[in-house]
């Protein structure tokens, strides 16, 4: 199945101030959930982001807030937020589609990915958009994930999907802010 924009939402879960500088590579991992966060902007998909214990773990960093401007922010206490209800009513609960990435891949990606598959959602996550403190630990993530049916993607993969064909202005916007 390839991801549509008109049944798709972004899901950034969890890149927050004092938790992005312990991730593996953490600032490669922020800057492509705000990469993800302006596509989706920029192709009409909507976006949710969740934020854990925020006033312990801190905001979402700020330049993924800024891409994700006009986002739906919602915080959770479980590590699922599927599990924890704060999707619901979103944009996450409302689409067919959720393509999900954050921090960290082998708890919150892992754990809200999972449950939105058997929840009966088809659920995309973007590898180069997702991070752990201990890299093994995002690699079994993705393996458990990819053992669910859950799709691997990457970035670019999300990008050209919601896209579908060149030619158009759109695919030259984003051609050009984007992909370069």
């Amino acid at each position: 199945m390839l991801m549509n924009p008109a049944t798709s939402a972004l899901l950034v879960i969890d890149v927050q101030e004092r938790l992005a500088p312990a991730i593996h590579d953490g600032e490669h991992v922020a800057r492509n959930c705000a990469w993800l966060a302006g596509l989706a902007a920029r192709v009409g998909v909507p976006v949710v982001v969740t934020e854990h214990f925020p006033a312990k773990i801190g905001a979402t960093l700020p330049a993924v807030a800024t891409a994700a401007a006009g986002a739906e922010f919602v915080t959770k206490e479980c590590f699922s937020a599927q599990a924890d209800g704060c999707l619901g009513r979103t944009a996450a609960d409302a689409r067919r589609q959720v393509i999900v990435c954050g921090t960290e891949a082998h708890v919150c990606v892992q754990q809200t990915a999972l449950e939105l598959r058997w929840a009966g959602k088809q659920v995309f996550v973007v590898a180069d958009a997702c991070g752990s403190r201990n890299p093994a630990d995002r690699e079994l993530a993705f393996a458990r994930m990819r053992a669910h049916g859950i799709e691997i993607v990457s970035r670019e993969m999300v990008a050209f999907e919601w896209l579908q064909r060149g030619g158009t202005e759109l695919f030259r916007e984003i051609n050009r802010d984007f992909i370069r």
